[in-house]
Formats: C-alpha cells, structure tokens, sequence
C-alpha cells in the first residue's frame, strides 16, 4: 500500500501497534477506544494493512538472553560474486532472523541465535565453512541502550526528535521456564490474527484457557522475559526506504555517555555497545531508520555533533536477505535439548 494514500486514522492506528498491542481478551476494542474509533472500523482497517503489507507482523518480543538463549550479530567478508548464494547456506539456518547486504569490505550481516543446548561458536564455524567466508566477525550485545523499533508514521514526524528515558538497559536475568511457560512462549510468538478474540486459538492450542495465557503473558512481560507484544511494521511499505547501520568508535570511557545520547534519536531504533577487533574498531552501533538516506546522512551527523564522535561509518543495507521473527523452543531445539541431556 502506497503509504501516501494512509489517513490519519490508519497512520494513529500503526502508532498504536507499535507501541503496546493491548494482552485482554478483545485487544482491537481497547485500541479502537484509545482512537475514539469503532471497534469493526479499527479491525477492518488492521486487517486491510496487514493484506497490503504494511504490517508485517503482531507478536510477543522476548529478550532471548531471559529465555536462556544466546544471540549475536555476525559479520562476514564474502566475495561480491558469491554473496548470494553465502546468503542462502546463512538463510538455511532457522537460528537467523535477519540477513542482509551490507556496502562494506563486511558485506553480509546476520544476527544468530541459539538454544542454550547448542554452541554459537560452533554453529558460526559452520557457516563459516559453508559459505566459504573470508574472513567473519561475532558481535554479540555488550550492553544495550535501545532496542525496539517504532516508526513514527505520524504525517507530520520530525525525524530529529529526542527522546527522553533512554539508557543502558540490562537484560532480565536467564530464568528457567516452567512447562506450561515455554508453552505460552511457544504461541505468543506467532503472528497474531487480526479477529475480534486473537488470543483464544493460540491458548487452545496451548493447552489452557484464554485467561491463563494473557496472565501468564502479563507475568513474563513484568518479569523482562517478554519485552513488550506489538507490531512490527515493513520499512518501505511504511515509507521508511532507507536504514542504515552506524558504527561509531568511541573510547570504553565514554560509552555509557555517548550510548545514552545515541538512543535518545527517535530516529535510532536500536543502540548497542560491541566487541572491537584490530581491523573494526568500531564499538557502538545504531539503527537508523528514515524516508531516505540523506535524512540518514543528515540523522548521522546530528548524532555526530551532539556526542563529539566523528569516526564512523554508515554501513547500509542494500538487500534484505531474511527479516522474520526469532523463534524459541521450537519442535528442533527441544529434541537437540532432549538428546543433549540423554548423553550427560
């Protein structure tokens, strides 16, 4: 859908979405009532975004580290004329959620996360060996300062806002989930569907009724295991066409300084301090999400001045090789667990 052709009504309704997709019963009737709009309108009009493409998904986000997981973003140089098909041994890999080209010496950039039975390291040398990389960089998150993203589909959307409250945040500590948990975990990560009760399928297929999932749904999002439960928008069909990566090298004594700054951008979806290496000595990292990539640019080099740091680069993505949803415990990882245990 042409995001010119959105009217505020549908541009109020994707902000809603994004920012907290409501765990009651009848979720569309409490947003419909947050924009003073009939129930059957604000459903009819969701399910109209969802069929055209804006919306790509409505689903819990978990912190994987709270599950037990270990996730990291991965770097690889492939030769030009093969990255393709690195792309498609990467994309076989149900570990990794995103995969794109990237224009740099480092051109494929994946993130990879793993059950707590297996080993990233082992499953990185994997793909290393599989695409033939020349060389491979493991980033995990040192620290994080923003993680989320939500695009202002507002018409009037100042991308050089600020935001106040950002800061380094801690994930939730690794928690061993209880059967009926990682049950819950199990559909609250599927998309959801736009009808009137979305939840009720997903609990039955859990087991257990509509009101014990959204408790429990309630209790892992106050525990930090469950970030939030919103929508995840496509960039492009949202007017969003450019996004780029930005490294930036900034001493270790700054970093809690220049990250807090950093994420406070409405335009910075996500802010993390990384490992460096001889040849990348690049620490923090932003996402930066805009309708073009001069306002990229321009967004950059606002971040630029604010924080004093102006050794960077702007990494951006040139194609988009997988974009889905991590998945946890699925069907695979608990019988690689299974097995795992039956050889200790």
């Amino acid at each position: 859908m042409d995001p010119h052709l959105l009217d505020s009504l549908d541009r109020s309704l994707l902000n809603a979405l994004q920012r907290e997709f409501p765990l009651v019963p009848q979720p569309f009737s409490q947003i419909a009532h947050q924009l003073d709009a009939p129930p059957e309108e604000v459903l009819a009009r969701a399910s109209r975004l969802k069929s055209s493409g804006t919306i790509r998904q409505i689903s819990a986000i978990f912190d994987s580290r709270a599950l037990g997981y270990r996730s990291s973003l991965v770097a690889f140089e492939v030769p030009p004329e093969r990255v393709d098909d690195a792309a498609a041994v990467v994309n076989r890999n149900p570990g990794v959620s995103h995969n794109y080209l990237r224009q740099h010496r480092y051109n494929l950039w994946f993130t990879l996360t793993v059950h707590p039975a297996r080993s990233l390291e082992e499953e990185v040398a994997q793909l290393v060996s599989g695409v033939g990389a020349r060389r491979a960089r493991v980033l995990p998150a040192l620290r994080v300062f923003k993680i989320g993203v939500n695009l202002d589909m507002s018409a009037d959307a100042d991308d050089s806002k600020r935001e106040h409250g950002a800061g380094s945040r801690s994930s939730a500590s690794a928690e061993r989930l209880s059967e009926r948990e990682i049950e819950a975990v199990r559909v609250l990560q599927r998309d959801t569907p736009i009808i009137e009760r979305p939840f009720a399928a997903a609990a039955a297929d859990a087991g257990m009724s509509e009101e014990q999932l959204l408790g429990i749904a309630a209790d892992l999002q106050g525990r930090g295991v469950m970030r939030r439960f919103a929508a995840v928008l496509r960039h492009r069909a949202a007017g969003f066409t450019a996004n780029a990566m930005a490294v930036w090298k900034v001493p270790e004594e700054r970093s809690e300084e220049v990250g807090q700054i950093m994420a406070s951008f409405a335009a910075v979806s996500h802010c993390y301090q990384r490992p460096t290496f001889d040849d990348w000595p690049y620490s923090l990292y932003t996402m930066i999400h805009a309708r073009s990539s001069e306002a990229c640019h321009r967004i950059a080099a606002q971040i630029a001045e604010e924080t004093g740091v102006s050794e960077y680069e702007l990494l951006f993505s040139t194609k988009e090789y997988k974009k889905v949803r991590v998945q946890y415990f699925t069907d695979e990882d608990l019988e690689y667990a299974r097995r795992a245990n039956d050889r200790r």
